[in-house]
Parts: structure tokens; C-alpha cells; sequence
């Protein structure tokens, strides 16, 4: 079983390197497969020896070994980061179909993470590849019900969770524009998101995770007025707080929920 782990570990670490390419190329519209990876610097093409994830980053002590550019440490942050998750993610779902789908959504939540914060933007592609993956998992799903998952049997509880939580964002999307006159009151991006992250979870399990992004979303959101960080009319990037509240809710969902009704017979 300790191998297994290691494997998986190595898998995190491999595919965070991946998401690293998402988050540098896909903002800038280029390919993610093509040309090679190189040096933002001098334009080197890199080698297997500079692409070892965090390794080589050790190794070459955050510079790049031909023109000396000091690489950024987020590099290998997101790969263990991505290996962590993945490590998470297998101690709850084991060896199965449910792993392998919640590490690709959370591979692409990742990068929409980073993305958000540093663009404020979602990228359609990343949504798309979302929604392919989703409706991989929803057809497996009526071959194989999974009710453990989404909590029945019935086959188009995926399907249902496109609604609730794309719903009621484009409402307040809407309401914000009305209310501040401005556009920025809750990007499409945001919008969008929640579909394929509501096609995973299935509608119960969506409700929940956009409940979670919502409450982060409002304290952290206040946080920063009081510290006079941002104003009340500023805008927050809202898709980190989706992409946290969708993990949560792929880790402790329904435990979540138990906890919420039983709190609520007091």
C-alpha cells in the first residue's frame, strides 16, 4: 500500500508540472502541447534535467542553468500542491473510477485557480474540458450507479447539477449588474464554472460546495475590508473560493451536510 501511495504521489507531481503549462500558456491563448517547454528568459529549451518536478528546482537552486533568471517558486509549489491533493484524494476514494475523476477536476481546477488570481479570468477551454470529463464520469455513473456518490441511484442527478449552482450565480450576476451598474459584479466565468464541478457532484453535492465557496467567498471578502486591503465596491476574484469550496465538498460533502441538518434540530 505504501508503494501505491508513492505512485500516486509521483503521479500529483507529474501532472502539477502539466497544470503549471495550463496556467503560463492558456491565459496567453498558446498551445499546451507545442513548442517544448523554455526559459521565460533567454528562450532555452529546457531539458529533461530542468523538467524534473521540484527537483530540478532544487537542484538548480531557482535559476535557470543557462542565463541565471531566477525561476518562480510557484512552479513547484502547484506540483506538490497537486501531488497533496492527489495523496488526499486517494486515502478517501482508494483505487477507483471516483479518483481518477475528482484528480482530473481538481487538475483543472488548479489551474483555474491560479488563472483567476493572476487574470481574473476562466477560460472556456478549461470549463469545456470540465464538462467532457463530467459527462465521461455521468455515462460511467448509469452503467455503474454510484449512489455512495451522489447520494441515490437515480441517473440524472448529474445532469441536474449543471442547474443550481450556474443558476443562481447568473441570478446574482444579474441582480449585481442591476444593483452597482457594472458588469464586474460576478464574472461569466464564475457562472460557467459551477457547471461541470455541479456535473461531478451531482445537485445535492452542488449546493453544498457553492454554500462552502459563497461563506469563504463573504469572510475572507470582509477580511480585507477591515484590513483595508479592498473597498466595498472592489471586486474579489470569486473562482479560487469556488475551486476551495468544490475540494471541501469532494472530500467531506455529505459529512458537511449531515453536520448542517443535525446542527439545525437545535
Amino acid at each position: 500500500m505504501a508503494a501505491l501511495y508513492v505512485i500516486i504521489f509521483i503521479l500529483g507531481l507529474i501532472v502539477g508540472s502539466f497544470v503549471n503549462v495550463m496556467i503560463c500558456r492558456i491565459p496567453e491563448g498558446r498551445s499546451i502541447v507545442s513548442p517544448p517547454s523554455a526559459c521565460t528568459g533567454c528562450g532555452s529549451r529546457l531539458t529533461a534535467i530542468d523538467l524534473v518536478p521540484v527537483l530540478s528546482y532544487i537542484f538548480l537552486r531557482g535559476k535557470c542553468r543557462h542565463c541565471g533568471e531566477r525561476i518562480s517558486p510557484r512552479y513547484p509549489l502547484v506540483e506538490l500542491l497537486t501531488a497533496v491533493i492527489f495523496i488526499v484524494l486517494f486515502s478517501k476514494y482508494g483505487f477507483t473510477v471516483p479518483f481518477f475523476a475528482y484528480a482530473y477536476l481538481i487538475m483543472l481546477l488548479i489551474a483555474v485557480f491560479f488563472i483567476d488570481i493572476d487574470h481574473r479570468i476562466i477560460p472556456n477551454g478549461l470549463v469545456l474540458a470540465g464538462l467532457a470529463g463530467g459527462m465521461l464520469f455521468f455515462v460511467y455513473n448509469c452503467i455503474s450507479p454510484m449512489p455512495w456518490i451522489f447520494g441515490d441511484s437515480k441517473w440524472w442527478t448529474p445532469l441536474a447539477g449543471l442547474l443550481p449552482g450556474s443558476g443562481f450565480l447568473l441570478l446574482v450576476a444579474i441582480l449585481g449588474s442591476l444593483i452597482y451598474r457594472t458588469e464586474d459584479a460576478m464574472g461569466m466565468g464564475d457562472v460557467k464554472l459551477m457547471a461541470p464541478i455541479g456535473l461531478f457532484l451531482g445537485y445535492k453535492l452542488c449546493i453544498t460546495a457553492l454554500a462552502a465557496s459563497v461563506l469563504l467567498g463573504g469572510l475572507i471578502s470582509m477580511a480585507l475590508m477591515l484590513f483595508g486591503i479592498k473597498k466595498r465596491k472592489d471586486t474579489v476574484a470569486f473562482g479560487p473560493f469556488i475551486v476551495i469550496g468544490a475540494f471541501v465538498t469532494i472530500m467531506w460533502g455529505w459529512e458537511l451536510v449531515q453536520w448542517f441538518f443535525s446542527y439545525m434540530r437545535f
